[in-house]
């Protein structure tokens, strides 16, 4: 099969991982010495630093030939898709040559697993060092680790990439042992904590060999099984709090040809993933807890949170149940409750906090901070500035506040075209 055959394939079957991105990549000196690669521009896979800048990713797998049969993979053994398999030096080769012609900044390289786990995973490193020391390639490289891999390999891959990620797929271990038997969540997490063991033996000791600067990260499908939004938000903070992951990715699942039957045949409303991240976001910068975004089932009632609102996003979504905290003082709260404020963020609440170290928050100041004043005005207390009826039902406030009916009744669509 000739080359770029193989890269059409190959793409094509990567674009299923969502876990494909640069944040926290540490720029690579090339200072008295020649090199390839760069963090910057834009190309083939975009993906964003924190910073705001958009780098450039060949986003493959080195073959789409795998042992396991997961249901919900397009790539399961028993799927009827074009098979390709790269070499390690073609791989290599297209990574260099695209950097070369300006396409890319780095390289995202997943695998089915072939042979056995260690030997997909020695493919994998031996990519990955061939572009380190035979290239010099000092671009970003993101591997995706194989679970049942010999933990020295997993140690080899930390050496030559940035990122590593180990793909739990699925939010329950019910759901995994029904759709993908011959995985274990078991073994998965143990990857997992083998990348952390590692990432704390370089930050207790600073002059040790690098190890996967950017971290690590993993990928849940979203609606292949039936686990609700309260859930894998509930597994997300466990993940990120027993692992110190870098990111949770999530990632609508999509019916593929021939689909067997133990899977959905629709997929889940694309809004979901993007409220899902939103919560996620949440949780990993504002100091929400799963449980306050969804709170416990509590007979019928709480059976109708399990999952997020689709009309509204996560976070007016708590101040609307809340309503006992607002409106807030901004001239007299925390900065961390202003951070809760529908239409607020972070960076504006540390301003408001600054500013009235220097005179008391107008209404007027918020707007030059352009915050989302629609959404913040039933919410805030500031010098000139009441909202004239602070006990507005919430129901007439999301109806004020959220996605207008008929934006939302084009969602099936949007998946569809």
């Amino acid at each position: 099969m000739e080359l770029l055959d193989k890269l059409e394939i190959l793409a094509d079957a990567a674009k299923y991982d969502a876990s494909c991105a640069s944040s926290g990549a540490p720029k690579r000196s090339s200072q008295g010495q020649a090199g390839l690669g760069a963090t910057t521009g834009m190309g083939i896979c975009h993906s964003y630093t924190p910073d705001g800048r958009c780098v450039s990713l060949l986003k493959i797998l080195l073959t789409n030939f795998c042992i396991y049969d997961c249901q919900y993979c397009v790539n399961r053994r028993t799927s009827n898709v074009p098979r390709a398999r790269f070499t390690v030096h073609e791989v290599v080769k297209l990574t260099v040559d695209f950097y070369l012609r300006n396409y890319i900044d780095g390289l995202f390289l997943s695998s089915g697993v072939i042979r056995s786990s260690d030997y997909t995973m020695e493919q994998l490193v031996a990519i990955a060092r061939a572009l380190r020391e035979e290239h010099q390639f000092r671009g970003y490289i993101h591997l995706k680790t194989i679970p049942d891999a010999d933990p020295a390999l997993i140690a080899a891959a930390g050496r030559y990439a940035d990122r590593l990620s180990v793909n739990i797929e699925l939010p329950s271990p019910d759901s995994i042992a029904r759709l993908a038997p011959e995985k274990n969540v078991h073994t998965i997490k143990l990857a997992m904590g083998t990348i952390r063991r590692r990432l704390d033996e370089k930050a207790e000791e600073p002059a040790a060999p690098a190890f996967a600067p950017a971290g690590q990260s993993t990928q849940m499908i979203v609606g292949a099984d039936a686990s609700d939004d309260r859930h894998i938000l509930g597994t997300a903070q466990t993940l990120y709090g027993s692992y110190k992951l870098k990111r949770v990715y999530y990632s609508a699942f999509s019916p593929i040809p021939d689909s067997p039957s133990t899977v959905p045949l629709a997929p889940p409303p694309l809004l979901r993933e993007h409220r899902l991240y939103q919560a996620d976001f949440l949780l990993r910068a504002y100091g929400f807890r799963a449980e306050e975004l969804l709170p416990p089932a509590a007979g019928a009632a709480g059976a109708a949170q399990a999952n997020l609102a689709l009309d509204i996003d996560p976070k007016l979504a708590w101040a609307l149940a809340h309503r006992e905290h607002f409106p807030l003082d901004l001239n007299r709260a925390d900065v961390t409750m202003i951070a809760r404020v529908p239409g607020i963020g972070l960076r504006n609440a540390q301003r408001i906090v600054e500013l009235r170290r220097l005179r008391r928050v107008r209404y007027a100041d918020l707007s030059k901070l352009r915050c989302s004043m629609k959404k913040i005005a039933p919410f805030i207390i500031v010098a000139d500035y009441r909202p004239a009826n602070d006990a507005a039902p919430s129901d007439a406030l999301r109806r004020a506040l959220g996605t207008p009916a008929e934006q939302m009744s084009l969602w099936p669509e949007l998946q569809t075209g």
